[in-house]
């Protein structure tokens, strides 16, 4: 039964997550519809579930994938699990996943940009006219658009597989979890315990504004492993440890605090002005 969640959502009081008929033994079960949706994105997540190739195609005997931009064309229809990529940025994708979440029985954000709003929050930086005015130039009016939203901020979310893009394997055992009537949970740890398991040299504690200690994990810690800095695409793990990584960011290592909100905006995981124990301290840390 998948009643012991442990999915990071937004949505305090969503209630029991929708649940798939578990297998019975000797009974042959229908295989679950499943829909790929995509809304304001590079379909990046899309694309990673079409690279999962051999490993895709060994759970094509189990499920029926009905409708797929990359990979097919089908219906709007009922299906049992809808994964939608990219954020709410338009009333179309308003409407959009509306749609969808009414005929999904489990609705499965993929990716930064669903899960967080991701880099289409960029864009909160500027008015909406100067954005507007930027990109489409003049005919901003024959293209609606507004703040980019994840999707639980418009639907109720079930599951939520950040990454950007999504973590090919993640998304392989959470099918495989929702067939077999498994739970499925995200990591809790931050990036950095899988730094320290592949003993990658820390970024941050050369003073680098690198964003592990407060990101969930589950990427493998790629980013550091490769020298760059991890972006928190996978989402922050609470407030408190954004609290204690603010104070040692601004008192230990003297980063600006422009430096360190420019680096949570990317992939909108904050977009506030300030952080808590925000303020400079007043002499050397002691």
């Amino acid at each position: 039964m998948i009643d012991d969640l442990d999915v990071r959502c937004p949505i305090p009081d969503r209630g029991a997550a929708p649940i798939l008929p578990v297998p019975v033994e000797g009974v042959q079960a229908p295989r679950p519809r499943i829909g790929i949706f995509s809304l304001t994105s590079c379909e990046g997540c899309s694309l990673t579930i079409l690279e999962q190739e051999d490993e895709l195609l060994s759970l094509l005997g189990a499920i029926d994938i009905v409708d797929f931009r990359e990979a097919k064309s089908g219906a709007d229809g009922e299906v049992d699990i809808a994964f939608v990529d990219g954020a709410v940025s338009s009333p179309h994708d308003v409407a959009r996943v509306r749609q969808i979440r009414k005929n999904a029985r489990i609705l499965v954000a993929i990716g930064a940009c669903a899960c967080l709003g991701g880099v289409n929050t960029l864009k909160h930086a500027q008015s909406e006219h100067d954005y507007r005015q930027f990109v489409y130039g003049d005919r901003a009016p024959q293209f609606p658009t507004g703040d980019a939203r994840p999707l639980s901020a418009v639907v109720r979310v079930d599951y939520e597989l950040p990454g950007c893009p999504m973590v090919g394997a993640e998304f392989l055992r959470f099918v495989r979890c929702v067939l077999s009537g498994r739970p499925f949970r995200l990591p809790n740890d931050a990036v950095c315990v899988e730094c320290k398991r592949r003993g990658t040299l820390c970024l941050y504690e050369k003073g680098e504004t690198c964003l592990g200690p407060v990101t969930r994990g589950g990427c493998a810690a790629i980013c550091p492993a490769y020298g760059a800095r991890c972006e928190g695409c996978r989402g922050l793990l609470g407030n408190e440890q954004l609290r204690i990584f603010a104070r040692n960011c601004l008192q230990l290592h003297g980063t600006p605090l422009a430096e360190i909100l420019d680096r949570l905006r990317l992939f909108g995981v904050f977009q506030g002005e300030t952080l808590p124990d925000s303020q400079p301290p007043d002499g050397p840390p002691t």
